[in-house]
C-alpha cells in the first residue's frame, strides 16, 4: 500500500512539474497564419497547453527554466484544420453490411478517425454529417483528455436529409426495425418531416436540436443527387421555405452557435445568403446555374465563407484556367452537360471570397477501397464507383485539395490561410485558435520544407504538437477498427 501511495505522490508531482513547465521552440521560421511576411529564426514561447510569445530571436526572450525545443531548417505553421468531415465515412454508411457491422462501435470508428486526423497534423476538425450521440461521446472524451484526437465540433445529421434507408415497406420487420433504428439515430428530431412544418413550428424543433449538445447546425436547403427514389434527391429544388430557413438561422443565431447549409444550385446559394446563414459547403458546386456576380458580391459584403471540396484539374482545365475561357454567361443555364463550377470557383477566388479546406474526408472503409463494392442498400440504387472516394481519407485529401486550390491559382500563402485562420474565422473560434498568436492554443505543425515555396510541402510533417503537447504521431490510431489487419485484410470469418 506504501509503495502504491509513493508511486501515485511520485506520478501527482510529475505531472504538476509537466504541466507547469514552458517550452520554448527555437530557429524555425514562423508562419503564423495572418498573412504576413515569415519571421526567420524565430520563437514560440509555450506554456500550459498556450502560447505565451511568438517573434524573432531577437525581441522574444525565454524563461531560463525552460525546455528548449530546437528547430533550425524548420518551418512552422498553426495546427491545420477541415472544416468539412465525416469521421463516420460516407458512403460506407449506406451499405447495409457496415451499419450491421459496426452498429455498436461507430464511437471506435471516430476515435479512429479523429486520431489519423492528428497524425497528419489536423489538430481540428469539424463533423457536419453523422450520428450525433457517438460524435458528441467521442469529443468529449478527447476533450476530457481521456484519448487522443484532433479536437472534434460536430453538428450531427444534416437537418431535413433522410440519414440512410429512405424507405421501408418492401424489408420483412426484422430489417425495418434495423433501418428505423438507424435512421433515428442520425436524424433525431430533424429529419425530412421538418420540412413540412410551420416556420414557427421549424424555430421549435432547432432549439430542441441545439439543446442536445451539438456545436454547430448544417442544414440541406436542397437535397443531394439525382431525383429518383431518393428523399434526398431533387438537387435543385429547394426542400425549406425562405421563412422556415430564417427560423433555423434565428433559433440557431439564438444559442450563440453558427449554422451551415448544403446547396446545389446558384438560386439555392442565394436563398441561403438571404436567410443569414454563416457559411456554406462546396458553394462552387452549383451544376448547370451559374453564380450571379451578385451574389458573389454579396458574399463578400456578409463576410462569407465557402467549403470547398475541389478536385484536381484535368489537362484541358488547367488549360482553361491559363486561358480565362470559361462559358463566361447565363444563357446556358439549365442545359444538360453544362457545368459551372470551375469558373465560379475561379470568380470567386478573383473576388476575395473567403475559402476553407472542406473535403467531406473519413477514412476508407477497407470493402469499399477493395471493389467489388458490397451489396447497397435497395432505395440507394446503383452501387458507386470506390475509385471516387479513395480521394477522401482524411489526412490526405485535405493536402490533394491543397493542390487543387494552387492549380486554380491561389497562392501557398492564402491555401495555408484556407486551413488555419479562415476555418477558426468561419467557425467564430480565432480567439482560440487558427494563427500562431499569445493566448491561443499552442497547436502547430513543424514541416521540413518551406510551404511558400511549394505548397506540396505541407505533407512534409516532422512534429505535431496539440496544445503545448507532442503528438506521438508513430503510435496512432492507437486502437485501429478500420484500419486494423483484419479489416483490410478480412479472413474467412470476419471478425471486424
Amino acid at each position: 500500500m506504501r509503495k502504491f501511495v509513493l508511486a501515485l505522490v511520485l506520478f501527482l508531482g510529475l505531472a504538476q512539474v509537466s504541466k507547469a513547465q514552458t517550452v520554448v521552440l527555437t530557429g524555425a521560421t514562423i508562419i503564423d497564419g495572418n498573412g504576413g511576411a515569415p519571421i526567420r529564426d524565430g520563437v514560440i514561447v509555450i506554456k500550459d497547453k498556450r502560447i505565451v510569445a511568438v517573434g524573432p530571436k531577437s525581441s522574444v526572450s525565454a524563461p531560463a527554466d525552460a525546455r528548449e525545443v530546437k528547430l533550425s531548417g524548420k518551418y512552422i505553421v498553426p495546427g491545420l484544420m477541415d472544416a468539412n468531415v465525416h469521421l463516420i465515412p460516407w458512403p460506407s454508411w449506406s451499405y447495409i453490411e457496415f451499419l450491421a457491422r459496426y452498429e455498436n462501435n461507430f464511437d471506435g470508428i471516430i476515435e479512429e478517425a479523429a486520431q489519423v486526423a492528428l497524425k497528419h497534423g489536423f489538430t481540428t476538425v469539424f463533423d457536419s454529417m453523422g450520428p450525433l450521440d457517438p460524435l458528441m461521446r467521442v469529443r468529449d472524451r478527447i476533450n476530457r483528455g481521456e484519448i487522443e484526437g484532433s479536437r472534434m465540433f460536430v453538428a450531427g445529421d444534416i437537418v431535413g436529409f433522410r440519414a440512410v434507408f429512405t424507405t421501408s415497406e418492401s424489408m420483412r420487420a426484422a430489417s425495418q426495425t434495423f433501418q428505423k433504428r438507424i435512421n433515428a439515430m442520425f436524424e433525431k428530431n430533424v429529419g425530412p418531416g421538418l420540412c413540412w412544418k410551420t416556420p414557427a413550428q421549424v424555430g421549435e424543433e432547432m432549439r430542441k436540436y441545439v439543446a442536445l449538445g451539438v456545436d454547430f447546425v448544417k442544414y440541406g436547403a436542397t437535397g443531394d443527387g439525382a431525383p429518383t427514389n431518393s428523399e434526398v434527391g431533387q438537387d435543385a429544388v429547394l426542400r425549406f421555405t425562405p421563412e422556415q430557413q430564417r427560423a433555423m438561422v434565428e433559433a440557431v443565431h439564438q444559442a450563440n452557435k453558427i449554422i451551415q447549409a448544403h446547396q446545389t444550385s446558384a438560386e439555392a446559394l442565394r436563398s441561403v445568403l438571404d436567410a443569414g446563414v454563416d457559411m456554406t459547403q462546396h458553394c462552387s458546386f452549383t451544376g448547370p446555374s451559374r453564380i450571379p456576380d451578385a451574389t458573389i458580391e454579396l458574399m463578400l459584403e456578409r463576410k462569407f465563407y465557402c467549403g470547398t471540396q475541389w478536385q484536381t484539374l484535368s489537362t484541358v482545365e488547367e488549360q482553361q484556367v491559363r486561358d480565362q475561357k470559361f462559358i463566361g454567361s447565363d444563357a446556358d443555364n439549365g442545359k444538360d452537360n453544362v457545368d459551372y463550377s470551375l469558373e465560379n470557383e475561379i470568380r470567386m477566388i478573383k473576388a476575395g471570397v473567403p475559402m476553407l479546406v472542406s473535403t467531406d474526408a473519413g477514412l476508407i472503409d477497407p470493402d469499399v477501397a477493395r471493389g467489388p463494392v458490397p451489396q447497397i442498400s435497395q432505395e440507394a440504387g446503383a452501387a458507386p464507383d470506390p475509385s471516387v472516394f479513395i480521394g477522401s481519407e482524411i489526412g490526405v485529401a485535405e493536402f490533394t485539395l491543397m493542390h487543387a486550390m494552387r492549380q486554380r491559382g491561389m497562392t501557398p500563402m492564402a491555401i495555408i490561410q484556407t486551413a488555419t485562420k479562415n476555418i477558426a474565422s468561419a467557425y467564430h473560434k480565432l480567439d482560440q485558435f487558427g494563427t500562431l498568436e499569445p493566448g491561443k492554443f499552442a497547436d502547430l505543425v513543424v514541416l521540413d520544407a518551406d510551404p511558400l515555396q511549394d505548397i506540396e510541402n505541407m505533407r512534409k510533417i516532422s512534429m505535431v504538437m496539440k496544445e503545448g503537447r507532442t503528438v506521438e504521431v508513430d503510435k496512432l490510431p492507437r486502437n485501429p477498427v478500420l484500419t486494423s489487419p483484419e479489416a483490410m485484410n478480412p479472413g474467412r470469418i470476419r471478425a471486424k
